[in-house]
């Protein structure tokens, strides 16, 4: 076999397989939209739809919202018929390394490692940060060389953000303590935000005022589409729900339930988010850090701000939890391949969760979160998570033509097939085309890590080369 065919060996599926991984089938549909939601909706619901209104659509920042979830659903839709006929752990990375081959494969993983590695660092930070306001309001306050990184500003020499170190790590430890035990938590707390969003909507309604809607579209529709770019990054976490599709009972019908059920749901609340809130103050004035709380000061409803920061906070928290967990359960699948090392892929018996593996990439994620600064650590989320979502994308066209997969029954099929997926295609790369120049300096190093560590280490030790070795022996 030539070189250039060994980086590009395909992954078999057997579907005789798919209930013999080792993680413990234990999510229901209402668990995965739960972990969606969780993902999706976090402290960006109250924030976001005040910026996009006040720098880009204006009133119409609603529109934004919707025009995204649109976008975000054909990635989505071409999600759930990969979940849905390829049932194992790892996500795009599973997918892509049975229709295109180990190298591209591995390049994915390693850039969805990234994704999920940056983003709960990042969150971990912003988790912090609200979570210091609500403890101000107590009257307790840490010192700043323990609350913010170095290089913050305002911060000289050594920093250690204490709090986002250490809730990292006690979110490591709701997940190694077992799935169920994780879920469960994490619908709760689901729950809880949903309550709040809804809270404040329920009391700001009453103070909308019609004249704030005109000028619906005060920059045209460059302003508009503008906006829905920006709001695009609000959905991103939905991906992660496809990393349980092991854990996963009957997933040909609750995976597409969870992926795009989630979409659904936090469509809903972002839209009716920013409807209410443009209705309660001019677009013009929410270009603050917490137009939620300022609009609630605006109408002197004060008693409801401490209730939103803590709805914030909640919302991080199952950010984190949803995060952390898919990029745990990437390194499992990466390692079950051998372009790993085997630590990554041990499960407990007793939890049916791999502990190693989690404990390793919290540990990582909570020295980031502590010592790198937000603007940082935050670079790598997005242009990961679009080039998974376009790799998916395209991948259903060969997924279709796959000739063991073809006689797999889907229960999921993406609509207008190839139209659909080509146009989820087209409409990632344009937008990560759009990312500034930094984000991709920074996105090609950490591809040139992973080129070096898979030539190092993946090419050698792949499980799927040494069966191919053992092959060309006995011929």
């Amino acid at each position: 076999m030539k070189a250039s065919q060994r980086l590009l060996v395909k992954k078999s599926v057997n579907p005789a397989n798919f209930n013999k991984g080792g993680l413990e089938k234990t999510l229901s549909a209402f668990s995965l939209t739960m972990m969606g939601v969780g993902a999706i909706v976090g402290s960006g619901i109250f924030i976001t739809p005040g910026i996009i209104a006040a720098k880009y659509a204006g009133p119409a920042a609603m529109l934004s919202f919707v025009i995204a979830a649109v976008v975000c659903s054909l990635a989505a839709l071409c999600y759930a018929e990969f979940s849905s006929t390829i049932p194992l752990a790892g996500s795009a990375y599973t997918y892509v390394y049975t229709v295109f081959g180990e190298f591209l494969a591995w390049i994915l993983g390693w850039s969805l490692i990234s994704e999920y590695l940056f983003a709960v660092s990042s969150v971990a930070v912003s988790w912090s940060s609200y979570f210091q306001n609500l403890m101000s309001g107590f009257g307790l306050k840490l010192p700043t060389f323990l609350t913010a990184a170095a290089g913050t500003a305002g911060v000289s020499g050594a920093g250690f953000n204490l709090i986002a170190f250490v809730v990292v790590l006690a979110v490591s430890l709701l997940l190694v303590s077992g799935l169920q035990e994780s879920t469960r938590v994490n619908s709760i707390m689901v729950i809880v935000k949903i309550l709040v969003i809804v809270l404040f909507i329920g009391v700001a309604i009453f103070f909308v005022k019609p004249a704030n809607y005109h000028p619906f579209m005060p920059h045209g529709v460059s302003g508009l589409v503008k906006g829905a770019s920006l709001a695009f990054y609000a959905y991103i976490g939905f991906d992660a729900v496809s990393t349980a599709s092991e854990e996963v009972k009957n997933p040909k019908r609750n995976m597409p339930i969870g992926i795009v059920g989630s979409l659904v749901v936090a469509s809903i609340l972002y839209v009716a988010m920013a409807a209410v809130l443009v209705g309660v103050v001019h677009y013009s004035k929410l270009n603050v850090g917490d137009p939620v709380a300022y609009a609630l000061a605006v109408i002197h409803q004060n008693w409801a701000a401490g209730i939103v920061s803590l709805g914030a906070v909640v919302g991080m928290t199952t950010v984190l939890i949803v995060m952390l967990y898919g990029g745990t359960r990437l390194l499992f699948a990466i390692s079950r391949d051998g372009l790993l090392p085997k630590v990554f892929r041990t499960v407990s018996p007793h939890t049916k969760v791999p502990v190693k593996s989690t404990w390793i990439f919290g540990i990582i994620a909570s020295v980031f979160a502590a010592v790198i600064p937000l603007d940082k650590i935050a670079e790598l989320v997005n242009i990961g998570t679009l080039f998974a979502f376009a790799m998916v994308s395209i991948g259903v066209v060969f997924l279709r033509r796959h000739e063991t997969l073809q006689q797999i029954n889907s229960s999921f099929k993406v609509p207008f097939y190839p139209v659909l997926p080509v146009v989820s295609f087209l409409a990632c790369v344009y937008l990560m085309l759009n990312l500034q120049a930094f984000t991709w300096h920074m996105f090609v190093i950490w591809l040139v890590i992973g080129i070096v560590i898979y030539f190092a280490y993946s090419y050698r030790h792949s499980r799927i080369r040494a069966g191919l070795r053992a092959k060309e022996s006995k011929s």
